[in-house]
Order: C-alpha cells, then sequence, then structure tokens
C-alpha cells in the first residue's frame, strides 16, 4: 500500500537531493529512511533556504516517488556518511505553505502546526499530497 511523506530539511539541502536524485531525512539516520518503501510519495518542506538561518521561507520544495532499492550511505566528505534514498523527483515549483494551512489535513484547525514538522518525518494522507503536488504544479505526482 503506498504511502505518502513529509520530510523536512532547508531548501539548499533539498535542492542539493533533488538535483542528484536521493533524500535524506534527520541529519543523515538510517531508521527513518527504513519506514519508507520504492512507490511512496514523499514532498519536502524547508522552513528555511540555508540551515540554521531565520529567513521564514516555509515552503515545500519538492516532490515526489521513492525509487526501488534500500537505503544507502553517501560520502559527503569529512566523515559524513548519511544515509539516503533514490527518488524520481517530480518538475515542480517551490509552493508556500501559508496558502495552504486550512486546506491541509495535518494543519488545518490547528494554531501550533508546525509542531509535527519538529520531527523531520511523518506520515500523511493521500488528499494533503495531492494537495501538496498541485500547489507545487507537479500533476504527475498525484496518487492514483
Amino acid at each position: 500500500m503506498t504511502k505518502y511523506w513529509i520530510a523536512v530539511a532547508s531548501a539548499e539541502h533539498v535542492r542539493r537531493g533533488r538535483g542528484a536524485g536521493f533524500m535524506q531525512v534527520n541529519h543523515g539516520k538510517a531508521a527513518p529512511l527504513r519506514r519508507i518503501k520504492p512507490g511512496d510519495g514523499i514532498a519536502y518542506y524547508s522552513p528555511t533556504t540555508i540551515l540554521r538561518e531565520k529567513d521564514g521561507l516555509q515552503s515545500f520544495t519538492a516532490v515526489g516517488t521513492v525509487r526501488e532499492g534500500e537505503p544507502y550511505q553517501g560520502d559527503m566528505g569529512a566523515g559524513f556518511t548519511p544515509f539516503r534514498r533514490d527518488v524520481e523527483w517530480a518538475k515542480a515549483e517551490e509552493a508556500p505553505i501559508k496558502p495552504l494551512l486550512e486546506q491541509l489535513d495535518f494543519t488545518a484547525g490547528k494554531s501550533t502546526w508546525g509542531y509535527q514538522l519538529r520531527f523531520g518525518l511523518f506520515e500523511i494522507t493521500a488528499y494533503d499530497f495531492s494537495l501538496i503536488a498541485e500547489a507545487m504544479g507537479a500533476e504527475a505526482t498525484k496518487p492514483a
């Protein structure tokens, strides 16, 4: 059964992974990536453009489908070998979350909508995934 996920990372990190066809979560930990399976939909939310900067980006920055295969380690240099999964990223535009807050199941009616984003990876409904993909102009990623 297909599942849908939101991962959280700075836009700079998401853009790097999108360009190379992979995703990482929670500073390269393997365990969260093992919850995701091939064929699952993934959308990235970026609170900021650059890690630890408070620029208020608050946008969805990538959307795609997890490819076949298992998590693997990539080499980022200086001994940092984070775990990754390969993703088929859809051609999409970045989209701010604020216009969607009252429509998304995971945020609607919640004054503390950002709380669960702190976990770095969480499951969402097919409806939310479709809404995010549509906001990003990525029609091809809509669930069947």
